[in-house]
């Protein structure tokens, strides 16, 4: 419960007090890459329940002579990478912890086709809600290896408190301006989770 109100608080005021930010940000999409503003997609929250993540876009809709989206690395632009680099491009995702969607710190919701691929322990990760932050957030963020990430994933379900929520969050504020583990190795920001025998 007090997560809960906690996280409404937060969230509502951040959104007043960001909404210059908000429409800034929302006039350069619509410069860069035009309609929509929003990027938004399928992701398994609390108990994997689908509910739709709303970002700002970071990448162009040009594709291929067969109709398919270019590669991820040949459709984002330089104003994209800046909106990733700062995490500005998650700020919308404050609507989903209004609703009810997200918490502010919590597990990253992934893509609903890694469901299937994720073992016993793995799945606690539905256990809470996704967050916009997470202790994975915080201790590397993309640039670590799928496995660390989900060890800690686990050890924030099974240790998490108000205090260190709101420890992550100011650990997040500082890695924001340090723009610290945004893309892992040769990637644009983490490389697809393919299962356990597969993913480093």
């Amino acid at each position: 419960m007090i997560k809960r109100i906690f996280d409404t608080i937060i969230s509502f005021l951040a959104v007043i007090i960001l909404s210059p930010i908000f429409a800034f940000i929302s006039i350069m999409v619509i410069i860069k890459f035009g309609w929509p503003v929003f990027f938004t997609q399928t992701r398994p929250g609390f108990k994997a329940k689908p509910f739709k993540i709303i970002k700002f876009r970071t990448m162009t809709n040009e594709k291929d002579e067969n109709g398919e989206l270019l590669p991820e690395e040949l459709r984002i632009t330089p104003f994209g990478m800046w909106l990733r680099s700062t995490s500005l491009d998650e700020l919308p995702e404050l609507f989903n912890v209004l609703k009810g969607e997200m918490s502010l710190v919590g597990p990253r919701p992934l893509l609903m086709e890694y469901l299937p691929l994720y073992n016993s322990d793995q799945k606690r990760r539905m256990d809470l809600k996704p967050g916009i932050t997470g202790w994975a957030q915080v201790n590397g963020r993309n640039a670590i290896p799928w496995p660390e990430k989900f060890r800690m994933d686990i050890w924030y379900i099974d240790n998490q408190s108000f205090w260190l929520d709101l420890k992550i969050i100011f650990l997040t504020l500082k890695k924001v301006i340090s723009r610290e583990g945004i893309s892992h190795e040769n990637e644009v920001s983490m490389p697809k989770f393919k299962g356990n025998d597969l993913s480093s």
